[in-house]
């Protein structure tokens, strides 16, 4: 009788074994998931405070760069202004903006705009306040005096043409 019983509930303890061994891997799987989405939401979490943080040390920036424009003599502001560049450039902190780049509306706000018929497209001809990413967050669009070619309709403003 024991040997019969045995052999009926082989089976069933290899189904239920099976079944069990199902849900563990299931269980581990959404475990595995669960983990990778809270590194996910960590790092994401990390990225934004750091974002928030160098936004607010902007100002800062300008103004020490404003001093070592005007105190170009002394070596002190010049150490600072390197050294808080290399701090805050080991955050991820990167600078774009250069007098010649394309103009690009998604990363520059023109303040003023120069016609020059040498000119073949939009060109930033002057920089008047750099731009400031980190990774691929913008934390401030570059200020920037544009110059590109004269109109079509030799009007130097939308909007004032004949006919529009």
């Amino acid at each position: 009788m024991n040997k019969e019983r045995l052999e009926i509930t082989e089976p069933a303890l290899r189904r239920l074994l099976e079944e069990r061994t199902a849900d563990l891997q299931r269980v581990k799987a959404e475990y595995d998931n669960y983990r990778k989405q809270v590194r996910r939401d960590r790092m994401a979490v990390r990225e934004i405070a750091v974002a928030n943080v160098l936004r607010a040390l902007l100002p800062v920036l300008d103004a020490v760069d404003r001093m070592c424009v005007h105190e170009p003599i002394t070596p002190g502001p010049n150490d600072v202004t390197d050294a808080l560049r290399t701090q805050l450039g080991a955050l991820g902190l990167q600078s774009f903006g250069e007098k010649g780049d394309a103009f690009d509306p998604a990363f520059h706000d023109a303040v003023a705009h120069h016609v020059s018929s040498d000119a073949d497209r939009l060109t930033c001809s002057q920089v008047l306040r750099l731009g400031y990413r980190v990774g691929d967050h913008l934390l401030r669009p570059a200020h920037v005096e544009v110059t590109g070619p004269p109109r079509p309709d030799g009007n130097p403003r939308p909007g004032l043409g004949t006919g529009s």
